[in-house]
């Protein structure tokens, strides 16, 4: 049953990794050669969604240990919340554990979260066919304002970038080779969703005047697939129901269709 896996330990972790691939993030995001504290090895700051591609081991391993069918289950939500700055290079012990498990009838959604010295995270997958157990939903997704945006951004994508960013671990052939695509319903293959958010965080900072380094806080709800080459129109509003300074909300779409809901992003000193 579902259910059972909620609060199930998933292990621990350590990944080590030299200034190449915090680089290699950012360029896979969308920074480029002219950011130089971004790509250049002497000035180097880590975009914190960088650890995101430290801890996909955890969600990975739930769908490896039976708790649904991975090949129907879906990426939902994901959410970070910075403690300290990622080092250039080093070391970065994770452990992880199932927080939740949310029944939504027909299907369920499995929180999983990993936590370090410098970030927790949370994956919300939802997995057909695991609900009905007669557990709690799980609260509701934070809803689009009902005022107009107080601005409104463009996030390009490279026509490339699924390719660059899949070699930091996701390998997923759905992103890659256009057969998978086919095979699951994709005209060509599609953008990691991982990548969509955090390459929408590099305009978002810039309209703030904030560093991308200084993400504190990210949140976002994947309800469409990206396509690499795909223009991002990105509406923005305040969070000013938010505690903290320095936090937007936003809503990402492509020609009109809405691909990433219910964004939250706060910049500015992380703990």
């Amino acid at each position: 049953m579902s259910h059972e896996w909620h609060g199930r330990a998933l292990g621990t972790r350590t990944v080590t990794y030299d200034e190449t691939r915090p680089i290699l993030y950012a360029l896979a995001v969308g920074a480029g050669a002219s950011d130089l504290d971004l790509v250049f090895e002497e000035r180097l700051r880590v975009l914190p969604a960088f650890g995101l591609t430290l801890a996909q081991w955890a969600p990975d391993v739930l769908g490896s240990a039976g708790a649904f069918d991975v090949r129907t289950a879906v990426h939902g939500t994901q959410r970070l919340r910075v403690r300290k700055p990622l080092p250039r290079s080093g070391s970065v012990e994770m452990s992880a554990s199932v927080t939740a498990v949310w029944d939504k009838g027909s299907a369920a959604v499995f929180d999983v979260a990993v936590e370090s010295e410098y970030f927790e995270a949370t994956w919300s997958l939802f997995a057909p066919g695991c609900g009905g157990f007669g557990g709690e939903r799980g609260p509701s997704s934070r809803r689009r304002p009902e005022a107009d945006p107080g601005g409104v951004l463009t996030a390009s994508t490279a026509s490339d970038q699924a390719a660059l960013y899949r070699l930091l671990g996701d390998r997923h052939h759905l992103h890659i080779d256009p057969e998978a695509a086919k095979a699951a319903g994709m005209p060509r293959p599609i953008m990691h969703g991982l990548c969509t958010l955090a390459a929408v965080t590099l305009p978002l900072a810039e309209s703030l005047g904030a560093h991308p380094a200084d993400l504190a806080e990210l949140e976002g709800r994947f309800a469409a697939p990206v396509f690499p080459g795909d223009a991002l129109q990105v509406s923005t509003w305040r969070d000013d129901a938010g505690p903290d300074g320095g936090a937007v909300l936003f809503e990402a779409a492509v020609d009109g269709t809405t691909v990433i809901s219910g964004g939250r992003a706060r910049f500015g000193a992380a703990g």
